[in-house]
């Protein structure tokens, strides 16, 4: 079986009920940002091209070992090998856990090269989360990119699931896999990552190669990327932010250092090598923008981060204080905030903060990255009159095919309301979950984009004047803790399972920032 037997056509998705007329409408006031962009080549394809040219230029790097591009790229035909050997092949699912290093950046390149889908399982996960996201993903095979041994979590969680368990140790010695990726086509599913669901099951969500690769061009575009610049690679592998920030670098010839979860919880500890090994693009959650200020303070962030180009605060709401502080302590580095769901490869907005933002109450998230199209819309009945940060839905996306009074308008600048995704970003829903991919995709009503779908968010915006969008909020119950998406009624439901609760109520309570250990 492959990843496409578990996933939705695009004919099997309902229609948005909205009329003709708010269908142009909608067209009209659309945020769009149309951008040349090739997206058929395979990142590993990228990669070996820097290779051919300068094949000692560093590539990645973690806290044992460091990779030219010709090392990297070698590491990837071996491991490509011996994925075929286990029985990877197009379509098919392969999950990847261990320590995050450059083994597992070798492990994506090496799933690119046999067609199949990266889904990772990482070896700090429960085993029973382990063994859900297999069974769940359909995996073949689990890759462990552990370098001391098998990981007991991965073991454990692969016999849970019946799905073989390979080291990547094991392609030392094998011959590198010849000719090129086997990509199908743009379209082609490329990994697949676990969200918070609601029902206590989270969500297997599939994004394609251009949607991917889309993204890294953003970033590349937006960030003024060059072989120059050198990514820190600090997310856990179950983040959608993990995935540009291991290949992003590569497309245009930079270096990925993989920081360790010692350092990247360990402020001090991290500016420190982000100062020494040249570290130029760091992309943190707004929580740890804010220890990273107060731990650098008194004395002046320039010294340790003086090389540093741009900070990128994602996966939770910016506070305007985080920005001011920002903007005042390190002048010489970019801050943008950047928005996306993982549902549409990463982050669809990205802004530039300024000054000017710093008085508004809460921060733009921006306007669209690449061949992105954002449109504001709220149903027929709701009351709104652009003041609110309620957009008035329920936010169960039922999909219906209600009247024009209950269907779905497009909202004037300054008008509050749920913000839909088009274009070659939206990924393919969810593996096996057709219910509730039909709650969150439709069909496409305003243009003939590359994938046709169109994602509900469930996130409430209003356009700003000058068009950049601005967040208010959730319309649902899902809440961000940490940058982490979770869903209060998966929690709820996770509790409920146990016999000796009758009832059970979630809320979240504030009591400030908080440190990982």
């Amino acid at each position: 079986m492959t990843i496409a037997d578990d996933l939705l056509g695009l004919a099997e998705l309902p229609r948005l009920p909205i009329s003709p007329r708010e269908i142009e409408r909608a067209r009209a006031l659309a945020a769009r940002r149309p951008h040349p962009a090739d997206l058929t080549d395979a990142v590993i394809t990228l990669v070996e091209r820097v290779a051919a040219d300068d094949g000692d230029r560093p590539a990645v790097a973690d806290d044992t070992r460091r990779l030219t591009y010709a090392e990297l790229a070698a590491e990837a035909r071996r491991l490509a090998t011996l994925l075929e050997r286990e029985g990877a092949g197009p379509g098919t699912v392969v999950a990847v856990g261990g320590e995050r290093g450059a083994s597992v950046i070798a492990a994506f390149l090496a799933i690119e090269l046999v067609g199949a889908v990266y889904v990772p399982a990482d070896g700090t996960w429960p085993a029973a989360r382990v063994t859900e996201v297999l069974t769940r993903a359909g995996a073949v095979l689990l890759l462990d990119t552990g370098r001391d041994g098998v990981t007991p979590a991965l073991a454990e969680g692969a016999r849970g699931a019946g799905v073989r368990l390979v080291r990547a140790a094991e392609a030392a010695g094998l011959p590198g896999r010849p000719g090129p990726a086997r990509l199908d086509g743009p379209d082609q599913p490329r990994y697949m990552l676990f969200t918070s669901g609601s029902t206590g099951r989270p969500k297997g969500a599939v994004v394609e190669h251009q949607g991917m690769l889309n993204h890294l061009h953003a970033k590349v575009v937006d960030l003024d990327m060059t072989a120059r610049d050198a990514v820190a690679q600090t997310a856990p592998l179950g983040f959608d932010i993990s995935i540009w920030q291991m290949l992003c670098p590569l497309v245009v010839g930079g270096r990925v250092r993989v920081v360790g979860d010692a350092t990247a919880y360990d402020s001090v500890a991290f500016a420190r090598l982000v100062g020494a090994e040249a570290i130029t693009i760091v992309e943190l959650v707004p929580t740890m923008v804010r220890l990273l200020l107060d731990d650098l303070a008194p004395a002046p962030a320039t010294g340790l981060l003086g090389g540093l180009r741009w900070m990128l605060a994602t996966g939770e709401e910016l506070p305007t204080e985080v920005a001011r502080r920002w903007l005042r302590e390190m002048p010489h580095a970019g801050l943008v905030n950047a928005y996306g769901p993982t549902e549409c490869s990463d982050d669809v907005t990205h802004h530039t903060v300024t000054p000017a933002d710093l008085e508004l109450l809460r921060l733009p998230i921006g306007t669209p990255i690449i061949n992105t199209d954002l449109y504001v819309l709220r149903r027929g009945n709701d009351a709104n009159n652009g003041d609110s940060g309620d957009s008035g839905d329920s936010g169960d996306g039922d999909g219906d095919n209600g009247g024009e009074g209950d269907g779905w308008h497009a909202c004037d600048p300054g008008e509050t309301g749920e913000l839909f995704v088009g274009g070659v970003c939206v990924g393919r829903g969810y593996a096996g979950d057709h219910d509730r991919t039909r709650e969150a995709f439709f069909q496409d009503p305003f243009a003939g984009t590359p994938t046709g779908r169109l994602y509900r968010t469930g996130d409430a915006v209003r356009a700003l004047p000058g068009g950049a969008l601005q967040y208010l909020g959730r319309v649902d119950r899902q809440v961000k803790i940490a940058g982490v998406r979770m869903e209060l009624g998966e929690i709820e439901a996770v509790l409920q399972r146990h016999p000796s609760v009758g009832a059970v109520a979630v809320v979240v309570q504030d009591f400030g920032p908080t440190r990982r250990p």
